[in-house]
């Protein structure tokens, strides 16, 4: 007996409603005229990606931070308005952002 014969069993006069259908809305980044600089960093001895230069909201920021971090399967963070990438990827996060259609800057090594 699944739950729902359980509950016609218990309230024999309730009539379910219909189930309304959701409509989810895929959230739109806002893409900015200026180049994001990715830039190479050595910290504590490790190689570090740093995205810089969004003009976004912050929510936005934390979007596009997940999204490069689930396509790359790396760790990383949102800090102090930056994305910090955990390794030397800044060839493919610049492919990443080109395809979203931000502009990016290389900067250093």
């Amino acid at each position: 007996m699944d739950l729902q014969d359980q509950l016609k069993n218990l309230f024999p006069d309730h009539e379910p409603s219909p189930e309304e259908s959701i409509e989810e809305v895929a959230h739109e980044l806002y893409v900015q005229k200026e180049p994001m600089i990715c830039k190479f960093e050595k910290r504590k001895g490790k190689a570090t990606t740093i995205i810089e230069g969004y003009e976004g909201t912050e929510e936005d920021f934390k979007i596009l931070t997940k999204e490069i971090k689930t396509k790359l399967s790396v760790g990383g963070t949102f800090k102090d308005d930056s994305i910090i990438i955990q390794g030397d990827y800044r060839d493919k996060i610049m492919t990443i952002l080109k395809e979203k259609g931000f502009k990016t800057k290389r900067v250093g090594g």
